[in-house]
């Protein structure tokens, strides 16, 4: 979308699945083997008894959002703040959200960002500052 197109209080969503492989990959990209996301045994005793997925997966579907949807692609990232609120586990479908809650100059954007489970619980919630490119200038 471009700038002039935007409107306080418009949103869009990502959904997605968290599988076993989305949890693997994203520990051997990233290299956080931390036991709550990679070991049974050891996450089993921990106060989730059981795996989670990365707090920081469930983060980046709020970057899917944001270069994919609204504003779209293009979008440039300037800053995230992010509040894990409750785990995200192998098998739950999640719900990213943004909303438009500011319209600054310079082609900035601030929204207010959710990441929710199906059972409708936030699991992340925060606020974003992004920069809208500008429209491609068409050839004559």
């Amino acid at each position: 979308m471009d700038y002039e197109e935007l409107r306080v209080g418009q949103s869009a969503e990502f959904r997605k699945t968290v599988t076993e492989t989305d949890v693997v990959l994203y520990a051997g990209i990233t290299g956080d083997l931390n036991p709550a996301h990679v070991d049974e045994v050891a996450a089993a005793a921990s106060r989730f008894g059981g795996r989670i997925a990365h707090g920081m997966l469930s983060a980046g579907f709020i970057s899917a959002v944001l270069g994919t949807r609204l504003p779209g692609p293009g979008t440039i990232y300037l800053e995230q703040t992010l509040r894990f609120t409750a785990p995200v586990r192998i098998g739950d479908t999640v719900t990213a959200r943004v909303t438009v809650s500011e319209l600054l100059d310079r082609r900035r954007v601030r929204l207010a960002t959710t990441v929710l489970t199906h059972a409708g619980q936030t699991v992340v919630e925060g606020e974003a500052l992004v920069m809208v490119p500008r429209p491609p200038v068409e050839a004559a």
